[in-house]
């Protein structure tokens, strides 16, 4: 079972980084991205498109995940956003890009863009959900026994 349901280890996951204008809010990016999400769930739903989802920074800074030093926050929370997207295929998602539907909204979430905007597709290497706690206790089992064996 995959951690996105239907989406094929040789789909194609894009990220959009979205830095927010001072003179917009959160509030304009959710409203401008919910109708862009909306059209591409309408009309790309049967043409390639198998999910997504748009994160904001929070401003945390994990200091345990970090090697670059011991920030405290980030400068860009509530500034900074990204669209994650996952297709069928690269070539489809261009096609989307096309769709006479898309470029007007597509458009608006641009206007609030200070960094204009950069489409990253990637491949995914890996994906997974946790284990139930029932899995979990088994897996250190097995690791444990596994490490007493070696």
């Amino acid at each position: 079972m995959s951690f996105i349901p239907n989406f094929d280890s040789d789909g194609v996951v894009t990220v959009n980084r979205v830095i927010l204008k001072p003179q917009f809010s959160v509030e304009d990016l959710e409203e401008r991205v919910a109708l862009l999400c909306e059209n591409v769930k309408t009309y790309h739903s049967d043409t390639g498109f198998v999910g997504g989802m748009v994160v904001l920074n929070s401003g945390q800074v994990s200091n345990e995940g970090s090697t670059i030093g011991q920030a405290v926050a980030n400068p860009l929370k509530d500034r900074e956003a990204l669209i994650i997207t996952f297709w069928r295929s690269f070539e489809e998602h261009e096609a989307s890009h096309r769709s006479d539907t898309f470029q007007p909204l597509f458009k608006q979430v641009l206007e609030l863009c200070e960094n204009g905007n950069e489409e990253i597709a990637y491949r995914m290497l890996w994906s997974g959900k946790a284990y139930s706690p029932a899995e979990a206790a088994e897996a250190r089992a097995a690791k444990e026994r596994y490490l007493q064996a070696a």
